[in-house]
């Protein structure tokens, strides 16, 4: 579907949700007028003139208007990395995680994983947090290959991986280490890790009918199909002391 049918689409989708609205209202209130008693003779019921209603086009308008904005908003975020899971090196690493808050007023959150690409716990992390960046627009979600990252990776005191770093106008304020708190086994769920980025507040509950996530069963066909590419076959049970 090109950008006019969608428009045009969500256009006729929204003016038949306000017309139905305004009808329901409508019927309410001569229901109510008969309960009172009032002697109003036989009611007709004209859908129509709810049409040239002023009020009911004022509200119409407004909430084509609310839908633009929210399209626009979408986009500046898209251009900045939001619904993605990109991998970031040293240089790109102050703007990403600091860029969110001085272009706006308010806060956006970036979860960052700082990973190795022979661990294959970081890679069960990695399908966990493409379905969840894509989930949870508002939080821009990046990782870090921690050995192309030593400035960062000693400032912020990273010794065990996989870990994840939570940051809100460019400060850390907390972080996941190792799998302990995800049950301390490989096989959790996504909505695990997802419970606890919301508990540490990096992510909100989206609205409902909002749910742009990549299928998980998707995602972990893909990583299967990597790891037979590229041979990391093997669990290790020692990766979170081995960058240590």
């Amino acid at each position: 579907m090109n950008g006019n049918s969608f428009r045009n689409t969500m256009h006729s989708l929204n003016y038949g949700n306000v017309m139905e609205a305004a009808a329901r209202n409508y019927m309410k209130e001569v229901k109510a007028d008969e309960a009172a008693g009032a002697n109003v003779g036989p009611v007709q019921y004209d859908l129509e003139d709810l049409e040239d209603d002023p009020e009911l086009h004022a509200l119409h308008k407004e909430r084509i208007q609310q839908m633009k904005e929210e399209q626009e908003k979408r986009k500046v975020m898209e251009s900045k990395g939001h619904g993605t899971y990109a991998d970031v090196n040293e240089g790109e690493f102050l703007p990403e995680v600091t860029g969110a808050f001085q272009a706006r007023s308010r806060s956006q959150p970036v979860c960052v994983h700082f990973y190795h690409q022979e661990f294959e716990r970081c890679r069960i992390v990695d399908k966990h947090m493409q379905i969840l960046a894509r989930k949870y627009f508002d939080t821009k979600f990046i990782k870090c290959h921690a050995p192309d990252l030593p400035f960062f990776v000693t400032k912020l005191n990273v010794q065990v991986l996989p870990c994840i770093i939570f940051f809100r106008n460019g400060v850390a304020y907390d972080r996941i280490v190792g799998f302990e708190e995800l049950g301390a086994k490989d096989d959790f769920a996504t909505s695990k890790l997802e419970n606890m980025l919301l508990a540490a507040g990096v992510i909100q509950t989206p609205e409902k009918g909002e749910d742009d996530s990549e299928d998980e069963a998707d995602v972990i066909a893909k990583e299967r199909a990597n790891r037979i590419t590229y041979g990391f076959t093997k669990y290790s049970d020692d990766e979170d002391s081995d960058f240590d």
